[in-house]
């Protein structure tokens, strides 16, 4: 009996231990499972991959496209290209069905075209493809990243999209069979022993009384010895399943499911801490930036700054071309350059219009300057909106690099000013001598245009003998942006209006003009009087709340905008 039991011991370890071979080997799960979107999923000029797709079994997603003709893969952050995609109908690939073959895709109506989103600042990298493209998805930075696919923005994008994502490949139960295999085996050869007849060494078999009752009490310590390793190897049998069975669990509560869910959290809120622009994106972005104003400063032509350059920088080049082309001894505006890129300030406000700023040092640029770039709305690119060089010996205040926060012209938190009483104090200085800033801001040396242009003021009333004359400082709110600097201050760029009126002081007597707004006002002289305008592009630091460091002049300019008489 004992004999027969033994067998089936090593016979059942041999099976239990092949069981978990073979998941090891021949029964070992791929190491990879592709799935491909649905061939009547509807058609639409745009496709979002789901940023979730990425990390959904860990490892890097594959991802093979199929389409006729020219297409493009662009990788943002998620509410970046939520932004772009808008009201636009699109497709959103969304996860992997249950067998893992088909990719879950969700459509959205909407408007039937969008513009092309090639060339969109908001890519931190675009794919370009015909007909067919590969494509390893990995992350370009920390932080969640999603993918729009589209051809042109008016024909449908690819259809024909596969995913390749790496398996679970793990056995949990594969250890423990071969564990349990093991222990049975040894179990049957144990018994096969232990039941092997015993002999005391006579020629029959059978010996004296004494003999047979000392043969006795061994096979009784034999058999106990026996109960205690049979009942050691349940024990550890059992053990075994035990943790086999607990390590199956804690598997498959911490392997990720093949279709990702989407959570709750909205992809702004996601991405809250996450700075507009990589530093790749901002240095290609300056790149367009300087070779747009090169252009249209080598031809003096306006037109061809329009793709990068708007707002107060697009209205002071534009009459510098114009009085250039007239008055050829005119000084033109600093160079922009990108060559030697000082440093970056990059909001991490994630909504529009969003401002970012570079300190560059171009070269004959005597100075380094300042250059605000605004991106208006997701589907504009950013723009060049002001140029302004830096004080004489001034240091830029440090901003930390990973990004910063913007503050509202009149948040005034943490801040001995607000922004905009910041702006609005150093309007006040320029324009009147005894403003009630003139002690609050740093002057001299360190800030020449402040003692310059009360200069150049007091220098042309004394001079006008047959002219009154009034000057006005007054800030454009709307071009106000603050951001905080490292040591819990904030630095403020923003325009200042500077208006320069001139009126004969008795009838018949003459106002004359210079060259250069004699070229904006179509003359040199007037009896009527005069106004010349220009854009003043300015930058001051306001230290944190508690500080008794005054406000400082970081960076400032002006340039002619208009001139015109009475």
């Amino acid at each position: 009996m004992r004999f027969k039991t033994a067998v089936a011991l090593v016979l059942l370890g041999l099976l239990t231990l092949l069981a978990g071979i073979g998941q090891k080997t021949i029964w070992a799960p791929s190491e990879t499972y592709t799935a491909s979107a649905p061939a009547d999923a509807a058609e639409a000029p745009l496709t979002v991959v789901d940023q979730n797709l990425r990390t959904a079994q860990g490892g890097t997603v594959k991802i093979k496209i199929e389409g006729d003709g020219n297409f493009l893969l662009a990788a943002g952050r998620p509410d970046d290209v939520d932004a772009w995609v808008g009201k636009t109908a699109h497709n959103t690939i969304t996860g992997v069905s249950e067998d893992n073959k088909t990719l879950q895709v969700e459509h959205a109506d909407g408007d039937a075209t969008a513009p092309n989103p090639a060339g969109s600042d908001l890519w931190v990298s675009t794919e370009n493809a015909s007909g067919e493209l590969e494509y390893s998805w990995t992350p370009p930075a920390d932080g969640e990243w999603s993918l729009l696919l589209a051809s042109d923005g008016t024909k449908p994008a690819p259809s024909s999209i596969s995913m390749t994502f790496p398996n679970d490949t793990s056995t949990p139960w594969a250890i423990p069979l071969m564990v349990i295999g093991g222990l049975l085996v040894l179990a049957g050869i144990a018994l096969v022993v232990l039941s092997a007849p015993k002999r005391d060494g006579e020629g029959n078999g059978k010996g004296s009384l004494f003999a047979r009752r000392a043969r006795a009490k061994a096979e009784a310590r034999s058999s106990s010895r026996l109960g205690m390793v049979s009942s050691g190897m349940v024990t550890a049998a059992v053990t075994a399943l035990v943790v086999a069975g607990t390590g199956a669990a804690a598997n498959a509560a911490t392997t990720p499911a093949p279709a990702p869910s989407t959570g709750s959290t909205s992809p702004q809120a996601a991405q809250a801490a996450a700075p507009v622009l990589l530093d790749a994106q901002f240095r290609r972005i300056l790149e367009q930036v300087s070779s747009a104003a090169d252009a249209g400063d080598a031809a003096k032509d306006a037109a061809q700054l329009g793709e990068r350059v708007a707002g107060t920088e697009l209205e002071v080049r534009t009459q510098n071309y114009k009085i250039r082309s007239q008055v050829g001894t005119y000084e033109a505006r600093m160079p922009v350059r990108s060559t030697k890129l000082l440093t970056t300030v990059v909001t991490i406000d994630r909504s529009w219009p969003r401002s970012v700023l570079a300190v560059t040092q171009g070269d004959g640029n005597v100075v380094p300057q300042l250059l605000t770039l605004v991106q208006p709305s997701p589907r504009e690119n950013y723009k060049l909106t002001e140029t302004t060089p830096l004080q004489p010996g001034t240091t830029f205040p440090a901003i930390g690099r990973d990004g910063t926060d913007t503050l509202a012209a009149n948040d005034k938190s943490g801040l001995l000013y607000s922004g905009e009483e910041a702006l609005a104090g150093l309007a006040d200085r320029l324009t009147n001598p005894e403003s009630s800033f003139k002690d609050k801001l740093v002057e001299g040396a360190s800030s020449p245009y402040i003692a310059d242009t009360l200069s150049y003021q007091a220098e042309v009333v004394a001079s006008g003998a047959n002219g009154n004359f009034s000057f006005t400082h007054k800030v454009v709110p709307e071009s106000t942006v603050v951001f905080r600097t490292a040591d819990g201050g904030a630095l403020v760029l923003g325009r200042i209006n500077f208006g320069f009126d001139g009126t004969p002081k008795a009838s018949g007597d003459k106002l004359a003009i210079g060259d250069d707004a004699a070229a904006l006002a179509g003359g040199k002289e007037t009896t009527t009087g005069m106004v010349l305008n220009f854009a003043e592009s300015m930058a001051v630091y306001i230290p944190p709340a508690g500080s008794t460091d005054p406000i400082k002049l970081v960076a400032a300019t002006r340039g002619l905008v208009g001139a015109s008489f009475k």
